[in-house]
């Protein structure tokens, strides 16, 4: 009897000690990070190379990590909503692309850090003081939008110098495309080239902007880059080809899905370091203290299938210029 009890306060002793790694495990704080965007199969490369570079500086979902995702599913009315959820969540830093989610999450709080990975133009649009100090809350990668869209206009010239009139989608609501309108604007005429401004607020308007398009009689179509059109980039590109406009976009992938030229920087890059701007952030450093990053590689992207439908000749000294050909 004597082994037994004496068995038993060990077994005791030993079913108390069980529970300690659990204890343990629990008490590992896990960081949460907020992501506003309008959905995942917008972008998929962004999202990936956001989430390796995350891994490779030793972050792992789900353990040292939560990633509080919101999607606005192609209803931009609600980012607003989303931000304030994130920022009632706790999150430790938020994560956005562009100006427009940007500026949702600015107008939610002005104490949680926000990354944007991609900002259109953060200095034109006002969210940040500088470019070397952001002050504020607000930090992250610059596509430079603003200066790319003048070489947009340049480049589609010089593929096809016979261009008059340009119209140029815009949507009023991206605070970028402002400024971005305005650059445009600005070059045009020394560039022997009247523009033709199309503000297009909705997916709805669509039809509508390129009717109006044609009764202006553009000669070809750019269209400035924001999330509403990101995600349908393959029916602008077919509306365009459908009217015969020749159309220039800023991103490699509205090229491939059926634009006639695309050139902007590689935002994949972007998305990665803005990886980078969380790791420092949750280590302790300020927004306003942490430079925004300005894209260092450019993509020119030509789609030859779309030039042969639209009837268009490329000049081969332009073709040889290009980093991707779609033939």
């Amino acid at each position: 009897m004597i082994m037994k009890r004496r068995e038993f306060i060990m077994l005791l002793g030993g079913a108390a000690a069980w529970p300690l790694p659990l204890k343990a495990q629990q008490t590992v704080k896990i960081t949460r990070i907020g992501f506003l965007w309008d959905n995942p199969a917008v972008f998929p490369e962004g999202m990936e190379a956001f989430s390796k570079e995350l891994r490779n500086l030793g972050y792992v979902e789900g353990e040292t990590i939560a990633i509080e995702y919101r999607w606005t599913q192609g209803k931009p009315e609600r980012m607003r909503e989303l931000a304030e959820e994130l920022v009632h969540l706790k999150v430790e830093v938020i994560v956005v692309p562009g100006s427009i989610y940007t500026g949702a999450a600015k107008a939610a709080t002005s104490t949680v850090p926000i990354v944007f990975v991609g900002h259109a133009d953060p200095l034109g649009s006002g969210h940040v003081a500088s470019l070397g100090r952001p002050g504020g809350n607000i930090t992250g990668t610059s596509l430079m939008m603003t200066e790319t869209n003048v070489k947009l206009l340049e480049l589609l010239k010089e593929a096809l110098p016979g261009l008059a009139r340009v119209a140029v989608i815009f949507d009023p609501a991206t605070p970028s495309h402002g400024p971005g309108l305005k650059a445009l604007e600005a070059i045009g005429p020394s560039r022997g080239l009247r523009l033709q401004p199309m503000a297009v607020r909705s997916s709805t308007e669509y039809d509508a902007a390129f009717a109006a398009i044609i009764r202006e009689r553009a000669d070809a179509v750019l269209v400035l880059s924001t999330p509403l059109y990101i995600a349908s980039a393959g029916r602008l590109a077919e509306l365009a080809i459908t009217h015969k406009l020749p159309s220039m976009f800023g991103r490699s992938e509205d090229a491939r899905a059926g634009g006639l030229m695309s050139f902007g920087p590689d935002r994949a890059d972007l998305w990665r370091r803005g990886a980078i701007y969380v790791d420092k952030i949750l280590k302790g450093a300020k927004p306003a203290d942490l430079p925004v990053q300005q894209p260092t590689k450019f993509e020119l992207t030509i789609n030859l299938k779309t030039a042969k439908a639209l009837g268009v000749t490329i000049p081969e000294s332009f073709l040889l210029r290009a980093d991707a050909v779609i033939e």
